[in-house]
Protein backbone atom coordinates (compact mmCIF):
# COMPACT_ATOMS: atom_id res chain seq x y z
CA UNK A 1 0.00 0.00 0.00
CA UNK A 2 1.24 3.63 -0.95
CA UNK A 3 1.63 5.56 2.37
CA UNK A 4 2.01 9.04 0.67
CA UNK A 5 -0.15 11.51 1.30
CA UNK A 6 -3.07 11.84 -1.22
CA UNK A 7 -2.28 14.95 -3.77
CA UNK A 8 -4.34 17.86 -4.21
CA UNK A 9 -6.11 16.42 -7.32
CA UNK A 10 -6.58 12.75 -5.36
CA UNK A 11 -7.54 15.10 -2.20
CA UNK A 12 -10.81 16.67 -4.24
CA UNK A 13 -11.81 13.27 -5.37
CA UNK A 14 -12.15 11.96 -1.87
CA UNK A 15 -13.69 14.81 -0.45
CA UNK A 16 -16.51 14.36 -3.63
CA UNK A 17 -16.90 11.07 -2.43
CA UNK A 18 -17.63 11.93 0.98
CA UNK A 19 -20.01 14.52 0.22
CA UNK A 20 -21.80 11.96 -1.73
CA UNK A 21 -22.34 9.45 0.79
CA UNK A 22 -19.20 7.32 0.08
CA UNK A 23 -19.56 6.40 -3.70
CA UNK A 24 -19.50 8.29 -7.32
CA UNK A 25 -19.44 7.26 -10.90
CA UNK A 26 -16.62 8.72 -12.84
CA UNK A 27 -18.84 10.72 -15.36
CA UNK A 28 -19.97 12.95 -12.08
CA UNK A 29 -16.88 12.79 -10.54
CA UNK A 30 -15.39 14.32 -13.82
CA UNK A 31 -18.19 17.09 -14.06
CA UNK A 32 -17.66 17.98 -10.13
CA UNK A 33 -14.82 18.63 -10.78
CA UNK A 34 -14.19 19.89 -14.44
CA UNK A 35 -11.56 17.54 -15.33
CA UNK A 36 -11.27 14.83 -18.12
CA UNK A 37 -12.91 11.46 -16.85
CA UNK A 38 -9.14 10.20 -17.61
CA UNK A 39 -7.74 12.14 -15.14
CA UNK A 40 -10.63 10.80 -12.58
CA UNK A 41 -9.90 6.97 -13.64
CA UNK A 42 -6.02 7.96 -13.11
CA UNK A 43 -6.08 9.60 -10.00
CA UNK A 44 -8.60 6.75 -8.81
CA UNK A 45 -6.61 3.75 -9.76
CA UNK A 46 -4.01 5.51 -7.44
CA UNK A 47 -6.52 5.79 -4.39
CA UNK A 48 -7.44 2.07 -5.08
CA UNK A 49 -3.33 1.26 -5.00
CA UNK A 50 -3.23 2.86 -1.66
CA UNK A 51 -6.65 1.30 -0.35
CA UNK A 52 -8.62 4.65 0.03
CA UNK A 53 -11.21 3.88 -2.18
CA UNK A 54 -12.74 0.64 -3.75
CA UNK A 55 -12.83 0.88 -8.02
CA UNK A 56 -15.79 -0.37 -9.09
CA UNK A 57 -18.01 -0.79 -12.93
CA UNK A 58 -17.46 2.70 -13.69
CA UNK A 59 -17.04 4.68 -10.43
CA UNK A 60 -15.79 4.70 -7.08
CA UNK A 61 -16.17 4.36 -3.37
CA UNK A 62 -14.46 5.01 -0.20
CA UNK A 63 -12.52 2.57 1.25
CA UNK A 64 -14.13 0.66 4.49
CA UNK A 65 -11.54 -0.15 7.25
CA UNK A 66 -13.65 -0.86 9.78
CA UNK A 67 -16.04 1.80 10.27
CA UNK A 68 -13.37 4.74 11.14
CA UNK A 69 -11.46 4.64 8.01
CA UNK A 70 -11.36 8.28 6.75
CA UNK A 71 -10.61 9.41 10.44
CA UNK A 72 -7.31 7.02 10.79
CA UNK A 73 -6.69 8.00 7.23
CA UNK A 74 -6.14 11.39 8.19
CA UNK A 75 -4.79 11.31 11.35
CA UNK A 76 -1.69 9.61 9.14
CA UNK A 77 -1.80 12.57 6.92
CA UNK A 78 1.49 15.36 8.00
CA UNK A 79 1.46 13.94 11.17
CA UNK A 80 4.58 16.10 12.37
CA UNK A 81 2.92 18.96 11.19
CA UNK A 82 -0.22 18.41 13.28
CA UNK A 83 2.21 17.27 16.38
CA UNK A 84 3.97 20.70 15.96
CA UNK A 85 0.33 22.28 16.49
CA UNK A 86 -0.75 20.24 19.11
CA UNK A 87 2.21 20.92 21.48
CA UNK A 88 1.51 24.87 20.45
CA UNK A 89 -1.97 24.60 21.50
CA UNK A 90 -1.43 22.79 24.70
CA UNK A 91 1.13 25.67 25.99
CA UNK A 92 -1.46 27.70 25.89
CA UNK A 93 -4.58 25.62 28.01
CA UNK A 94 -3.21 26.34 31.61
CA UNK A 95 -4.37 23.42 34.19
CA UNK A 96 -8.20 23.94 35.06
CA UNK A 97 -9.20 25.41 31.81
CA UNK A 98 -12.64 24.65 30.30
CA UNK A 99 -12.45 23.99 26.14
CA UNK A 100 -13.92 22.77 23.31
CA UNK A 101 -12.01 20.67 20.90
CA UNK A 102 -13.96 19.17 18.27
CA UNK A 103 -14.09 16.11 16.05
CA UNK A 104 -11.11 17.05 13.83
CA UNK A 105 -7.39 14.86 13.43
CA UNK A 106 -5.46 17.98 14.58
CA UNK A 107 -7.48 18.15 17.63
CA UNK A 108 -7.31 14.41 18.45
CA UNK A 109 -3.43 15.19 18.19
CA UNK A 110 -3.93 18.12 20.87
CA UNK A 111 -5.86 15.67 23.32
CA UNK A 112 -2.54 13.51 22.83
CA UNK A 113 -0.96 16.83 24.03
CA UNK A 114 -2.50 17.38 26.76
CA UNK A 115 -2.12 14.31 28.67
CA UNK A 116 -0.01 15.40 31.51
CA UNK A 117 -2.70 18.90 31.96
CA UNK A 118 -4.83 18.61 34.98
CA UNK A 119 -8.53 19.53 36.01
CA UNK A 120 -9.91 20.47 32.13
CA UNK A 121 -13.10 20.51 32.15
CA UNK A 122 -13.81 19.52 27.92
CA UNK A 123 -16.49 19.64 25.47
CA UNK A 124 -16.73 17.67 22.72
CA UNK A 125 -18.39 15.54 20.19
CA UNK A 126 -15.80 13.72 19.10
CA UNK A 127 -15.55 9.80 20.83
CA UNK A 128 -11.54 10.35 20.32
CA UNK A 129 -10.95 13.14 22.08
CA UNK A 130 -13.27 11.91 25.06
CA UNK A 131 -11.44 8.71 25.12
CA UNK A 132 -8.10 9.95 25.56
CA UNK A 133 -8.62 12.57 28.32
CA UNK A 134 -11.44 11.07 30.30
CA UNK A 135 -9.36 9.17 32.40
CA UNK A 136 -6.63 11.45 32.89
CA UNK A 137 -5.60 14.47 35.64
CA UNK A 138 -8.91 14.74 37.39
CA UNK A 139 -10.28 16.69 33.86
CA UNK A 140 -14.33 16.39 33.44
CA UNK A 141 -14.71 15.55 29.90
CA UNK A 142 -18.75 15.97 28.61
CA UNK A 143 -19.65 14.16 25.33
CA UNK A 144 -22.10 15.12 22.93
CA UNK A 145 -24.85 12.86 22.64
CA UNK A 146 -26.73 12.12 19.53
CA UNK A 147 -26.13 9.59 16.87
CA UNK A 148 -22.45 8.73 15.94
CA UNK A 149 -20.89 9.42 12.84
CA UNK A 150 -19.29 5.89 11.45
CA UNK A 151 -16.41 7.79 9.37
CA UNK A 152 -15.28 9.73 12.40
CA UNK A 153 -16.86 9.03 15.42
CA UNK A 154 -18.46 12.57 15.82
CA UNK A 155 -21.61 13.52 17.38
CA UNK A 156 -23.67 15.58 15.73
CA UNK A 157 -27.32 16.42 14.87
CA UNK A 158 -30.58 18.04 17.19
CA UNK A 159 -29.32 16.41 20.44
CA UNK A 160 -25.52 17.52 19.68
CA UNK A 161 -26.48 21.17 19.15
CA UNK A 162 -28.46 21.69 21.95
CA UNK A 163 -25.79 19.95 24.20
CA UNK A 164 -22.81 22.13 22.32
CA UNK A 165 -25.33 25.37 23.47
CA UNK A 166 -25.51 24.55 27.27
CA UNK A 167 -21.45 25.14 27.33
CA UNK A 168 -19.38 28.34 28.20
CA UNK A 169 -16.10 27.48 27.93
CA UNK A 170 -12.47 29.62 27.83
CA UNK A 171 -11.50 28.24 24.92
CA UNK A 172 -12.53 26.39 21.82
CA UNK A 173 -10.10 24.35 19.11
CA UNK A 174 -11.74 24.31 15.53
CA UNK A 175 -10.59 22.24 12.34
CA UNK A 176 -10.97 23.42 9.03
CA UNK A 177 -10.80 21.94 5.89
CA UNK A 178 -9.90 25.09 3.91
CA UNK A 179 -8.73 28.48 4.16
CA UNK A 180 -9.03 30.99 1.86
CA UNK A 181 -8.39 34.58 1.52
CA UNK A 182 -11.69 35.28 0.03
CA UNK A 183 -13.79 32.91 1.68
CA UNK A 184 -12.06 32.79 5.20
CA UNK A 185 -12.30 29.17 7.22
CA UNK A 186 -14.00 26.69 5.47
CA UNK A 187 -16.05 22.76 5.39
CA UNK A 188 -17.21 20.60 3.21
CA UNK A 189 -20.12 19.37 6.13
CA UNK A 190 -23.40 21.55 6.62
CA UNK A 191 -23.84 19.41 9.94
CA UNK A 192 -19.91 20.03 11.17
CA UNK A 193 -20.24 23.37 10.21
CA UNK A 194 -23.35 24.39 12.14
CA UNK A 195 -22.55 22.76 15.47
CA UNK A 196 -18.62 24.66 15.37
CA UNK A 197 -21.32 27.77 15.32
CA UNK A 198 -23.25 26.50 18.11
CA UNK A 199 -19.86 26.19 19.90
CA UNK A 200 -18.61 29.22 19.29
CA UNK A 201 -20.64 31.28 20.41
CA UNK A 202 -20.31 30.06 24.11
CA UNK A 203 -16.29 30.28 23.93
CA UNK A 204 -14.26 33.15 25.03
CA UNK A 205 -11.29 32.64 22.88
CA UNK A 206 -11.51 31.13 19.17
CA UNK A 207 -9.00 28.77 17.81
CA UNK A 208 -8.64 27.18 14.49
CA UNK A 209 -5.43 24.45 14.22
CA UNK A 210 -5.04 23.78 10.78
CA UNK A 211 -1.74 22.65 9.25
CA UNK A 212 -0.81 24.64 6.16
CA UNK A 213 -1.93 21.92 3.71
CA UNK A 214 -5.31 23.97 4.15
CA UNK A 215 -4.29 27.01 3.26
CA UNK A 216 -5.83 28.10 -0.37
CA UNK A 217 -8.59 25.25 -0.04
CA UNK A 218 -11.43 25.84 -1.03
CA UNK A 219 -14.40 23.64 0.23
CA UNK A 220 -18.29 24.61 -0.18
CA UNK A 221 -19.60 25.90 3.48
CA UNK A 222 -18.46 28.90 5.41
CA UNK A 223 -17.65 28.03 9.08
CA UNK A 224 -18.10 31.21 10.32
CA UNK A 225 -17.50 34.83 9.86
CA UNK A 226 -13.38 34.77 9.71
CA UNK A 227 -13.20 38.06 12.34
CA UNK A 228 -14.84 35.56 14.52
CA UNK A 229 -11.52 33.48 15.04
CA UNK A 230 -9.08 34.84 17.18
CA UNK A 231 -6.09 32.74 16.29
CA UNK A 232 -5.03 30.35 13.71
CA UNK A 233 -2.46 27.89 15.01
CA UNK A 234 -0.73 26.12 11.91
CA UNK A 235 2.73 25.10 11.02
CA UNK A 236 3.95 27.22 8.37
CA UNK A 237 3.85 31.15 7.30
CA UNK A 238 0.87 31.49 5.30
CA UNK A 239 0.94 32.97 1.53
CA UNK A 240 1.10 37.09 1.52
CA UNK A 241 -3.05 36.84 0.56
CA UNK A 242 -4.00 35.04 3.28
CA UNK A 243 -1.91 36.70 6.06
CA UNK A 244 -3.10 40.33 4.64
CA UNK A 245 -6.87 38.79 4.88
CA UNK A 246 -5.88 37.19 8.13
CA UNK A 247 -4.28 41.20 9.73
CA UNK A 248 -8.27 42.02 8.11
CA UNK A 249 -10.11 39.73 10.27
CA UNK A 250 -7.85 40.41 13.36
CA UNK A 251 -6.92 36.70 13.55
CA UNK A 252 -3.48 36.35 14.69
CA UNK A 253 -1.57 33.90 13.20
CA UNK A 254 0.84 31.69 15.39
CA UNK A 255 3.47 28.85 13.37
CA UNK A 256 4.51 26.23 16.01
CA UNK A 257 7.79 26.03 16.55
CA UNK A 258 9.70 22.92 14.54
Amino acid sequence: MDSAPPTHRQQEILDALRRAGGSLRVQRLAADLNVSEETVRRNLKRLADAGLVDKMHGGARLADEGGEGDFQHRLRIAPDAKQRIARHVATQIPDGSSLFLDVGSTTSYIADALRDHSGLLVVTNSVSVAYKLATRGGNQVYMAGGALRAHDGGAFGAEAMDFALRFKTDLAVLSTAGITARDGFLLFDLEEANFSRAILSGAARRMVAADSAKFGRAAPITLCDPSLIDALVTDAAPPADLAAAAAEWGTQIEVADP
